[in-house]
């Protein structure tokens, strides 16, 4: 049997120098994966993956707020986006990591049940004032079990505690109501949410331009800080590993 060819050789070293590509590559599955590839990077829409290769979504990272590393999963800043929608696209996601968006519930979950995560809400009134809450601990269960809600360890950064109410509930869309309210929280409010009896906050709701008592409650609200009567200006709703 004679020699095997230079082609063979050749072939053999890109078969080899591609595995070595391969098993040294990482995809990023949050944020913080992002931030630590490259620390340089700033503010902006990268692509992440919660669940593996196929699982590829856009978001909005937030490398600079309370040391960075945040992924964004809720935005609400202009209103440009319809966030009055069923319990599918609640589930997948919706919107425009450019601008406003939700990630999803199943992303959410998928992000939040291997490792810890805490959790940073930021907002802002039509005055120019922000203020924010934190909590140390934030995960989301499955579909099966209601994408039930697990937040803990406020953190006061003047917004007041208006998650907290929340912790334990599964979620409600106007089409899959899992509150505890005789009637639908979702629609009798215009939103979705870990809702209760029915909220303390209401970050997907209707958005509308600060305090309006037109139609009770519908707004984008954060009971703690303006009341149930202000529909806030921008909110957002970000994750990261506790390190």
């Amino acid at each position: 049997m004679g020699a095997p060819s230079p082609w063979v050789f050749l072939m053999l070293i890109l078969l080899a120098s591609g595995m070595e590509t391969c098993k040294g590559a990482s995809l990023p599955v949050d944020c913080s994966d992002i931030h630590h590839q490259d620390k340089n990077l700033s503010n902006g829409v990268f692509t992440i993956y919660p669940a593996g290769s196929t699982s590829a979504v856009q978001v909005y990272c937030d490398l600079e707020s309370e040391g960075g590393r945040w992924t964004v999963f809720q935005k609400r800043m202009d209103g440009s986006v319809n966030f009055y929608r069923g319990w599918d696209q609640y589930k997948l996601g919706f919107g425009n990591a450019v601008g406003e968006y939700w990630l999803g519930l199943e992303n959410i979950h998928q992000l939040t049940r291997l490792k810890k995560y805490e959790l940073l809400v930021d907002m802002e009134d039509f005055e120019g004032n922000k203020v924010f809450a934190r909590y140390s601990a934030f995960s989301v269960d499955a579909e099966c079990d209601g994408y039930e809600l697990h937040v803990s360890g406020f953190h006061n950064g003047s917004a007041g505690d208006s998650l907290g109410l929340h912790n334990g509930r599964k979620f409600t869309t106007f089409d899959k109501d899992q509150d505890n309210f005789p009637t639908n929280c979702a629609r009798k409010f215009l939103g979705a949410f870990w809702y209760h009896k029915c909220y303390r906050t209401n970050p997907n709701g209707i958005y509308h331009w600060g305090a309006d008592d037109t139609h009770y409650a519908v707004g984008v609200v954060w009971d703690t800080w303006k009341g149930h009567e202000y529909s806030l200006k921008t909110i957002s709703m970000k994750i990261r590993p506790v390190k």
